[in-house]
Parts: structure tokens; sequence; C-alpha cells
């Protein structure tokens, strides 16, 4: 009995045996696990924000007859440029009753309009001469009284068209529409023998034509509200036009507005910037664009690729792993500061020539049998 009891303990202490051999075999076998390792080095880091958006004309308007009619003829193109004054259409009036007591009420309305900023800018010149109020207070009444005069004759005008119209059968009541600015006609949307209708304080009018001046573009985008504080109106920025070829062109921003737009849950804030255009270039209104907009910029920085960086699950404070003389590798938190997306500064932890594991290119299987092996060895250095 004796004997057989010692053969079956010499066979269970033999598997045992076995057992710890292939344990320490597998164990070793981890450890020589061939990982990539990569060094911190001295870069420049520049971080940025792009914000998308279109180029559009700084100054554009549509331009409304201030008389109803029918388009008798129009005497230009889209694309064509044009200068302040130039003729754009000819509307052939339609003159009735109601049209001829409109037009006489408008006199009225803009009569009294007219008094009042005549009485305001009397009172104003006065002020002004005793230096009770600014030059620009007196300067902004005057625009107004001149603004008002110019308004009144014009509905006088109109009045007298629409009455000839009613006297002689519209047949020799015309009225003209004419560019209030040199630019380009982006678009006119009517055709000739049309109907158009007047705007008003009910209508907003027909629109004969929309012109605008080319040369004096604005990019109008959004960022998001996480990045808008960062911004401020004169800061220079790149706008990067892909319908030309992925081209650059500078800006400055000239708005950021003070109150965001919910859009798809997100709060987005309007930017807009000065777009220096050259004149060789051509620029269509409506292009897509985007602004590259510098928030900071730091050369020669200790920096290494952000992917090498891991983070504790507990306190989400950033560590690498070192590579250390005995071939295995130790954790090691750092302070990491500015990142441009792609690498990361390194503040303190880590110098020049340390060897970091290159951890993301092993198996998840192999990467968390490290990671566990690695815990021990920060406890016991700890």
């Amino acid at each position: 009995m004796n004997k057989t009891v010692k053969i079956i303990l010499g066979i269970a202490v033999s598997l045992a045996l076995i057992y710890v051999l292939k344990f320490f075999k597998d164990s070793n076998a981890k450890e020589v696990i061939d990982y990539k390792i990569e060094s911190p080095f001295y870069s420049t880091l520049d971080t940025k924000i792009v914000a998308t958006g279109k180029l559009n004309p700084e100054e554009e308007i549509e331009l409304k007859p201030q008389i109803s009619g029918i388009i008798d003829e129009i005497f230009v193109e889209e694309g064509d440029l044009v200068k302040k004054g130039d003729l754009i259409a000819r509307i052939r009036v339609v003159p009735n009753e109601q049209a001829l007591v409109s037009a006489k009420s408008r006199i009225n309305s803009l009569k009294l309009s007219f008094d009042n900023s005549q009485t305001v800018f009397n009172r104003n010149k006065t002020l002004f001469d005793k230096g009770v109020i600014s030059k620009q207070d007196f300067e902004n009444s005057e625009l107004n009284l001149n603004q008002s005069k110019e308004n009144y004759e014009q509905a006088q005008d109109d009045y007298q068209i629409i009455k000839q119209g009613s006297l002689s059968g519209g047949s020799s009541a015309n009225t003209t529409i004419i560019a209030q600015i040199p630019g380009t006609i982006l678009e006119i949307p009517v055709r000739e023998g049309d109907q158009v209708i007047q705007s008003n304080n009910f209508n907003a009018g027909t629109t004969i034509a929309t012109v605008a001046d080319m040369s004096q573009m604005i990019f109008e985008g959004k960022v998001d509200e996480s990045e808008v504080g960062k911004l401020e109106e004169g800061k220079k920025i790149i706008v990067v036009l892909g319908a030309i070829n992925e081209k650059e062109f500078p800006a400055v921003l000239t708005f950021v507005a003070p109150k965001g737009i919910e859009q798809n849950g997100a709060v987005q804030f309007t930017i807009k910037a000065d777009v220096d255009i050259n004149s060789s270039t051509r620029i269509r209104a409506g292009y897509s664009a985007n602004a590259e907009i510098e928030l900071e910029s730091k050369d020669s920085v200790l920096v290494i690729k952000e992917a090498l960086l891991q983070f504790n699950r507990i306190t989400e404070k950033p560590f690498v792993e070192l590579l250390k003389e005995n071939g295995r590798f130790q954790t090691k938190n750092v302070e990491i500061g500015l990142s441009d997306g792609i690498n990361v500064e390194i503040l303190e932890g880590i110098k020049e020539g340390d060897e970091i594991k290159v951890w993301n290119k092993a198996s998840e299987e192999n990467n968390e049998d490290e990671e566990d092996e690695e815990d021990e060895e920060d406890e016991e250095d700890e």
C-alpha cells in the first residue's frame, strides 16, 4: 500500500513539475513579443480649426421696381459688368385707379418722413453749433435728410408716370431700373413680357436683377461652441477654395456672432472674414470654402505621436510604456501640452532618446496580458 501511494505521489509531483515548467515557458514566451518602439523628437506644433462655409460678395443688392408693370426690355445679361447708373431694364406701366391712389398715398407718407427729417436736422444743427452733440450725430441726421428727400422726390416721379399712363391708356408710360452699385449681374430671374410687382411695406416685390461687387468678397461660415471662445476679430486666417484647385487666399476675421444657433444638437456660431482676392482670379459667388484658423503655434518642442499615449482607466491621466534595460516595459506618467491631432507636446515625464512601446500595434489579447503584468510592476516601483 505504501509503495502504491509513493508511486501515485511521484506521478503527481512529476505532473505538477511539468505544469510549472510549461507555465514558465509560456510566460517567458510572452516576454519576447516583438513590439515596435519610437522615440520623442523635436518639432513645430500648430493647432488650428477649420470652419466650413461659402464665399459671397460683401455688397449684393436686388433691384426691384417701385411701380408695378410689365417688363418691356432687358438691357443686360447675367455675368455682365455694370457701373452705377447703368440701365438694366425698362418697365411699361400698367396703370389703374388703385395704383394711382397707392402712389398718391406713398407721396403723403414720404412727405411726412421728409418733414420730420428736416426738423431733426435743423435741431441737430443748432445743437452741433453749440457743441452739444458730436459731429457724427449731426452727419447722421444730414444723411437721413438727404435720403428722405430722395425717396420723396422719387415717389413724386412715380406718381407722374402712373398718372401719365392713366391719361394715355398706358401706351407711353414707362419707368426704368438702373444699377445702384457697380458690379456684376449675378442673376436675372425675369424675362421680357413678365409682369412685375412693386415693393412696398406689404410686398417684397419682384426682383428684376441681382447685382454684386465681386471685387470685395467675404467668407461666411460656422464654428463650434467649443472653439468660438478662441477667436477674435482682426485675426488673420486662410480661406481655401476647393473649386480652384485648393487655392489659398489671405483673409481677416471681421465678425464673430455673439449668439449661437443650435443645429443638429450642436451649437454653431457664425463668423465672417474679408477675403483678399487678386484681380487675376475669377471668383464666382457661392463657392464652397474652408477657413483655416491657427489658434496656437510652438517651435522646437519635444513631442511624440499622439497614438503612443495611453490613459489610466481610473484617473484618466496619460502615460506611455518605456523600454527598460532588462527588455521589459515600464509605465511612465507624462504631462502633455499642445496637440495638433497627430503629435502631442511632452512637458514632463520622458526625454529625447527614450524608447516608447507602440502599444496599439500588438494584438488585443497580448496587449491585455502585458497590461496586467505591467500594473504589478508599477505597484512594486511605487
